[in-house]
């Protein structure tokens, strides 16, 4: 009996509940499915996650389990789905965490990179500069920690003596009028 035919019976026994099929399986494609999620990324913990989260979602669903022709091509597909999930949830968490830290609010992105490019537009720099002229002498200073001098929330906070919500929500305002002015 090939490796395929046995994968196909521990397959079929899964779905009648044999846990011995289940470990067998695990048995025979273990390191080919590790050798193969580590080709998609290269963190051998999560790969091993994703194989053993594997194997017990066959477990968990064993009484809906269809038949297969080709198993270890239905788990290389499965696991290559769920790693794919997996990095995708880890992107969202790490820009979330960049976001709630306070770095990268999403408003203040696009007026960077204005900040940034005035350098190469004269006539953006004296709109800028005649919009900033309208701002708070409180909101001028932060925002010339922010973007000019590149500090964080954090750093501009301790620099002037407030907190960190007062900081990002003073910018916050400045950029939001500077918006207005500028359109």
């Amino acid at each position: 009996m090939s490796n395929e035919e046995e994968n196909r019976v521990h397959w079929e026994n899964i779905s009648r509940g044999d846990m011995q099929a289940l470990l067998a399986l695990h048995g025979n494609t273990y390191f080919h499915l590790i050798r193969f999620g580590l080709k998609i990324c290269g963190d051998d913990e999560l790969v091993k996650d994703c194989v053993n989260q594997l194997f017990l979602q066959l477990w968990d669903k064993r009484a809906k389990m269809q038949p297969v022709i080709q198993v270890r091509a239905y788990l290389f597909t499965t696991l290559r789905h769920l790693i794919l999930d997996e990095l995708s949830y880890l992107d969202k968490m790490d820009n979330a965490i960049i976001r709630m830290s306070g770095e990268a609010a999403p408003n203040e992105l696009s007026y960077e990179e204005i900040i940034i490019n005035v350098q190469h537009d004269e006539e953006l720099k004296r709109k800028l500069h005649a919009a900033m002229q309208q701002l708070t002498h409180r909101q001028k200073e932060l925002i010339q920690l922010k973007f000019f001098d590149g500090l964080s929330y954090e750093q501009i906070a301790a620099h002037t003596s407030q907190s960190v919500k007062t900081a990002y929500n003073t910018i916050y305002d400045a950029i939001k009028q500077l918006r207005k002015l500028l359109k």
